[in-house]
């Protein structure tokens, strides 16, 4: 794997996560999606000395930049898994948790080491596991499982649209030879598909679909948000960003449940709904002026809750 320094990490909607998530300079924090700790970094210079701030990440590259940082700084450390371990580490800290963030998705350092792969744009390992020590590779996967289910996992994860046609294919394929490497799939799922519109690559959704299996991306989401939940002190904030609809559709109706607003059958008497959170604002994308400095930030929706004192 290539060594974290060779990247320049830039953080996304980094001023609206300052505005909306340090809300006490000495309270505890979870970055749950630390990378290469933009954001930390930036939280942590928030905080006073009694702040205390704790990075979740699964990618070994990551938590080596995580332990680097908890030895420049002692209100950080950092912990290896995945964030729906959130319950257990505020449970080891023991301190009440007044902010929670998640930066969702592959982040830039691992799009841009092609042996990791994520992309399609280099040749790499089929892998895009977002721990290469841990669990099943894209390539593994794609060699064992079902056509149907192939099918399924692109067009629920990927709204990819002719998903039979390319699981038909890469079966066909793997009775050869076995796809191993990211531009074999993507020329695979190009001969399918055909070019696409100018500047979307055909294979873009399939292998966004393959990393949301392979990592169990979306049910990590939901158990988190579940766990942010009920670890967040009154008063203390949920800030997740997206970058696909996916994510934003759970992120946005797990919110809106949270604060009492779930539409009712009609003609049912139904009890009010318990107001566990509010919301702060609408959900919020990245500026113009990001976007023009991070063509990464042009896809990325904030949402933001607090949850209510008691």
């Amino acid at each position: 794997m290539t060594q974290p320094e060779q990247y320049v990490h830039q953080p996304v909607m980094l001023e609206e996560v300052l505005e909306l998530l340090p809300t006490r300079t000495d309270g505890f924090y979870v970055d749950g999606t630390f990378g290469r700790g933009g954001h930390s970094r930036a939280l942590l210079a928030r905080l006073d000395a009694q702040g205390r701030l704790v990075g979740i990440d699964r990618d070994p590259l990551a938590i080596a930049a995580g332990h680097a940082l908890a030895q420049a700084d002692n209100r950080f450390r950092i912990h290896a898994g995945r964030f729906d371990c959130l319950e257990q580490v505020v449970a080891d800290t023991g301190r009440p948790l007044d902010g929670v963030l998640l930066d969702l998705g592959v982040s830039s350092p691992q799009l841009d080491d092609p042996a990791r792969g994520f992309s399609f744009m280099r040749e790499g390992p089929l892998d895009m596991r977002m721990d290469p020590t841990s669990g099943e590779s894209a390539a593994e996967w794609l060699a064992r499982a079902e056509e149907e289910d192939i099918a399924n996992v692109l067009y629920r994860y990927g709204e990819e649209r002719r998903s039979r046609a390319i699981a038909r294919r890469i079966c066909a394929q793997r009775r050869e030879r076995p796809l191993t490497t990211t531009t074999e799939l993507a020329a695979l799922i190009e001969s399918v598909l055909g070019r696409g519109v100018p500047g979307k690559h055909p294979a873009t959704r399939s292998f966004q679909a393959i990393r949301i299996h392979v990592n169990q991306e979306l049910a990590a989401l939901e158990a988190v948000l579940d766990q942010a939940l009920q670890c967040l002190a009154p008063g203390g904030r949920l800030v997740v960003i997206s970058f696909h609809s996916l994510e934003d559709r759970l992120v946005k109706l797990f919110m809106r449940d949270a604060s009492g607003r779930r539409p009712q059958p009609r003609g049912l008497p139904l009890p009010p709904q318990p107001v566990l959170m509010k919301t702060l604002g609408k959900a919020r994308q990245a500026s113009d002026t990001e976007v023009a400095a991070n063509a990464r930030a042009r896809s990325a929706v904030l949402r933001a809750a607090e949850k209510v004192v008691a």
